[in-house]
């Protein structure tokens, strides 16, 4: 966005409004830096979209290999010529410094693939390949970033959570579910932009592309899928909090400490529905029926070139 689209814009697309729904207990500090980082993901998806429609695969590419850089070195990459990378350090900085660096490796360690995973998209887009499905679902955890909003329930806690927790199978279906429901969610609100667009991503596409469904259809089966998803939440949901007890039970400061974190991490992946629910319906994001163009959202800057406030990074910034 350019500043006047901004002003235009920003209170109607709701994106300030979606984090504080879903990470409930999270400090002044800690909370600013996540809803910067889910602004800035927005942004990157619609950066990611102008440069797969104009076919800018050098800048893309570009963008890419400095978000690498920035993810491994973000104090070094905070003041980056692209303010998308510049962003993306100033957040990663932000999100982790309540935490210790077993969490900003692991952080580190699940955006690499996040960063591969948009690029793989960005080569599909062009080739205007659409993912079978089951390719795509497994795809599309990795772009929608589920074992990041995953960490960052961690840092919101305020503990990292020991290895044993986090896989714990209860633990890891309550997270899948909480965040299948929203990519899903998403796709089932983004079908008419995306279909206006010519996406090859979306879950309903897929369905169409493979499955040879109607659009009537595969609106209904990905209905149902979030549906299951809900369900799968709430069996996994009682499981973690009998984990979350039994942690207790060890006695002392840290058994309660890790049973609290437990809690917290599993009530704000319950918090995930609602707000993703509220956000879809409010956002100006996906009320394409008001745009002059159902394929161009009116938000975007869409110049034919790279936008001017986002030059090519100088070569001693690499």
């Amino acid at each position: 966005m350019d500043p006047a689209r901004a002003e235009a814009h920003v209170d109607g697309l709701r994106y300030t409004d979606l984090v504080a729904g879903y990470y409930l207990g999270a400090s002044e500090a800690t909370l600013s830096a996540i809803a910067d980082f889910s602004i800035w993901f927005f942004a990157w998806d619609d950066r990611h979209d102008r440069d797969a429609v104009h076919g800018r695969d050098a800048a893309w590419s570009d963008l890419c290999e400095d978000l690498h850089r920035s993810l491994d070195a973000p104090a070094s990459h905070q003041h980056h010529a692209d303010p998308l990378v510049a962003a993306f350090a100033d957040c990663v900085q932000r999100m982790g410094a309540p935490a210790g660096p077993g969490w900003r490796a692991r952080f580190a360690r699940h955006f690499h693939p996040v960063i591969d995973a948009y690029d793989r998209e960005f080569g599909n887009r062009t080739g205007a390949t659409v993912p079978p499905v089951d390719e795509y679902v497994e795809l599309r955890r990795l772009t929608f970033g589920h074992e990041i909003w995953l960490d960052l329930l961690e840092v919101v806690a305020g503990a990292e959570l020991p290895a044993e927790v986090r896989q714990h199978p209860a633990y890891r279906a309550a997270g899948l579910a909480c965040q299948d429901f929203s990519a899903w969610y998403n796709d089932l609100c983004s079908l008419p932009k995306e279909i206006a667009g010519d996406e090859v991503h979306n879950l309903g596409i897929s369905l169409i592309r493979h499955e040879d469904l109607t659009l009537e259809t595969a609106v209904a089966e990905v209905r149902k899928r979030v549906e299951g998803r809900v369900t799968a939440f709430l069996e996994a949901e009682s499981e973690v909090t009998r984990l979350a007890e039994s942690l207790a039970a060890e006695g002392g400061e840290r058994g309660n400490g890790l049973r609290n974190a437990v809690l917290s991490c599993v009530g704000n992946m319950r918090n995930w529905f609602p707000a993703v629910y509220w956000f879809h319906h409010e956002s100006g994001r996906y009320r394409v029926d008001h745009w002059s163009d159902p394929a161009l959202p009116p938000y975007v800057n869409d110049s034919d070139g790279r936008p001017a406030a986002a030059p090519h990074a100088p070569q001693e910034d690499r």
